[in-house]
């Protein structure tokens, strides 16, 4: 897999949400993503898919929950 690649955002449900800017490289993308996962998840975005455009291949898939329940 050679790119660009794109994130694209899925509901809780599954349904498109959007999809990142395109990165040059993998190592880019995942980079931008180590910076944007909390504000993804603060928009509900429940999971994201790392996509290499050119063969329009999933690379992987990767959630973005957090357990918040804590029990204390």
């Amino acid at each position: 897999m050679s790119g660009p690649f794109v994130w694209r955002y899925r509901s809780s449900g599954g349904d498109p949400m959007g999809e990142s800017d395109r990165f040059a490289d993998r190592f880019d993308a995942e980079a931008w993503l180590s910076r944007a996962w909390e504000d993804l998840a603060a928009e509900d975005v429940d999971a994201v898919e790392l996509v290499d455009v050119t063969s329009d291949a999933m690379v992987f898939r990767m959630s973005l929950g957090t357990d918040e329940g804590g029990g204390g």
